[in-house]
């Protein structure tokens, strides 16, 4: 196993291995392999590392903070629901990472509380981790990071929330890592050694920073390389970086999507975790500096992208007056792209048959579309904003 090379770098300890199957059932080979004992990964002490760039990535750190702060201020200043659209768009990027992907509508629908198949409801529950983030952002320890993980699987997968890991994980290696950690390409501490690492990680997080996007990439990087839960990590660790970027100041309104950022950098932002492990946290620190412009570029198209809906349904509903219920379903829809008459009960103080009437006429008007055929539990779906969403999604996935 290669030896520490910088600060980050981690150590490794031997540890004893049980093998989890009966001895009998195994391949001679495999048998005399996982008897063996295994080495685990040991975090070094962060709390008080001092980040150093380089001049030339400094500077992109510089420019790519001054970039979120810019786009914060301007989507902050504007009067339409940009910040839940943001927000859903980060999510779903975040579990793009992971290989979790869906298209607009069905995470939607999701949204609703309609019955999708597929990964769309794992990407609302990561909605709401990254509102549980958000409502954090003041203040970090280990019932808030827990508390975000809960919102993340506590419908898919129950058993694993509430606490941390109980038992040692591992990464990669595939058929040969199936019963044990041996060969895996990464094997992070064991689980004695969680809590003890996140202590530490959670100071130098709280920890005030004159580069705090560097210094959100290095925490980052450390709470991947603790891989505190046996599942999820990725996304709960996504969801922290949000929470970071609003204590640090650097957002203040919205949820900038920076992992959209990310994906578009998905091969190197891996290799960069692999390399802070080694101890150099450049490669991280870039791939969050130019995650940030990324994201930034491709935020404020998809914002474009709902301006010029907005306004071509400002086109549609010319002779509505201001206060008709239409026009207030149309701005729900900016906001909730797949409607149903629940919601709109739930937002809008009118009755039924005025709220039926008005999405009539945005039906008539091509505004909106009703997507199934049932006389009950009917949905209407916003298709130019499904495009719109679908589009930053797919520039998401470009490299």
């Amino acid at each position: 196993m290669s030896q520490p090379t910088g600060p980050t770098a981690v150590s490794y300890e031997e540890r004893p291995w049980t093998p989890k199957v009966p001895s009998d059932v195994l391949p001679a080979t495999v048998r005399a392999t996982i008897t063996r004992p295994y080495e685990a990964a040991v975090t070094p002490r962060i709390a008080d590392l001092d980040i150093v760039l380089s001049e030339e990535l400094a500077e992109a750190v510089q420019n790519a903070q001054q970039q979120l702060v810019r786009f914060d201020a301007e989507v902050g200043a504007v009067t339409a629901p940009f910040a839940s659209i943001l927000l859903r768009s980060e999510s779903a990027s975040s579990s793009q990472i992971e290989n979790l992907t869906s298209g607009a509508r069905a995470i939607a629908e999701a949204e609703l509380g309609e019955r999708v198949d597929g990964n769309a409801p794992l990407i609302v529950s990561n909605v709401r981790a990254m509102e549980a983030a958000v409502e954090a952002a003041h203040g970090l320890d280990h019932e808030t990071i827990i508390a975000m993980h809960r919102e993340l699987l506590k419908e898919s997968d129950p058993g694993i929330v509430g606490r941390y890991r109980t038992d040692q994980v591992w990464i990669g290696g595939g058929d040969r890592t199936q019963y044990s950690p041996h060969g895996a390409d990464f094997v992070p501490p064991h689980h004695e050694r969680v809590e003890a690492a996140l202590d530490d990680l959670i100071e130098f997080s709280l920890r005030p920073s004159a580069v705090p996007l560097a210094s959100i990439a290095v925490a980052h990087a450390q709470f991947e390389t603790i891989h505190p839960f046996p599942d999820g990590n990725g996304r709960t660790g996504r969801a922290l970086v949000q929470s970071a970027l609003r204590r640090s100041g650097l957002t203040r309104s919205v949820t900038v999507p920076i992992s959209a950022g990310i994906l578009q950098q998905r091969d190197r932002y891996f290799a960069a975790l692999d390399r802070y492990r080694e101890g150099d946290v450049e490669p991280i620190v870039g791939v969050f500096a130019d995650g940030a412009v990324l994201a930034v570029v491709n935020g404020r198209q998809l914002l474009a992208d709902i301006q010029a809906t907005r306004e071509s349904w400002e086109a549609k509903l010319r002779g509505i007056r201001s206060d008709a219920v239409a026009r207030r379903i149309a701005d729900l829809a900016l906001e909730h792209p797949v409607l149903n008459s629940r919601l709109m009960q739930d937002r809008l103080p009118r009755s039924g048959r005025a709220i039926f009437s008005a999405i009539g006429t945005l039906v008539d008007r091509g505004i909106l579309t009703q997507a199934n055929s049932r006389q009950r539990n009917r949905i209407w779906v916003a298709r130019d904003l499904i495009a719109n969403l679908d589009a930053f999604a797919e520039r998401s996935r470009r490299s």
